[in-house]
């Protein structure tokens, strides 16, 4: 006789349920290399918008550009949601943070929503040597990879970002309790430190292997280890 289905699912963790349909749809490009696109997508994660992915070619000029750092963003990552085209990834996370606001993409006081606010912005413009010396690649992994002394100094100054947030708030996220946009924007931070065996000590090294765990960014990276290596100039020796 038959087992009921009932039984049959909870004996293998299967899942019939369909899944929900996309609310809203976002282009990116490479998960392997695109910072940028890493940190839309994360925001549509923290937010609980379920997002249908539109990849956008490597071929196209603006996502080259982007990959190949002569452009910190162009239109990618770019999220439509509701006839709403919002692209700039500080953009889209004000306009989660406007329609989902149960999230705490930034916190509800009015001084850390500053901090916050002022500590991503960092990271969205600045860092250009880290950016260069330590550009995103998630199949790669450089032991003892020798950092240069202007991407030393930015190194050091995400990590006293870090050390600064998690002792005002507490952790285990830079504002407290949840991620955040911050954590948002400091993530693909995170993968360059494992790429390039960056030695961190403490609650850094603390954070960044709570971040590199999420299920969102395991997720990701699962994506980028199955994608062809289609952009040869980003894949050199260092």
């Amino acid at each position: 006789m038959p087992k009921p289905a009932a039984a049959v699912k909870a004996k293998t963790g299967a899942n019939t349920a369909k899944a929900a349909p996309a609310e809203a749809t976002l282009a990116i490009s490479s998960k392997n290399y695109s910072s940028w696109s890493l940190r839309g997508w994360l925001l549509c994660k923290m937010a609980g918008l379920n997002v249908a992915e539109q990849r956008v070619s490597l071929d196209d000029p603006s996502t080259r550009a982007e990959l190949l750092l002569l452009s910190p963003s162009f239109l990618v990552p770019c999220l439509t949601h509701n006839d709403v085209k919002v692209w700039d990834t500080l953009a889209i996370a004000e306009y989660l943070n406007e329609i989902r606001p149960q999230a705490g993409l930034l916190p509800a006081d009015q001084a850390a929503r500053a901090h916050c606010r002022a500590v991503s912005g960092e990271m969205h413009s600045g860092f250009a040597n880290l950016r260069a010396a330590l550009p995103m690649n998630l199949k790669a992994h450089y032991k003892g990879f020798k950092i240069w002394a202007g991407a030393q100094a930015d190194i050091d100054r995400v990590l006293e970002i870090w050390s600064e947030c998690l002792l005002q708030y507490g952790g285990p996220y830079l504002f407290g309790d949840t991620p955040s946009l911050a954590d948002a924007m400091y993530a693909p931070v995170c993968t360059r430190f494992q790429t390039y065996d960056v030695k961190l000590d403490g609650a850094c090294a603390a954070y960044r292997d709570m971040i590199l765990a999420l299920p969102a960014m395991k997720a990701w990276f699962q994506d980028a280890r199955l994608e062809p290596d289609e952009v040869e100039e980003l894949d050199v020796e260092f």
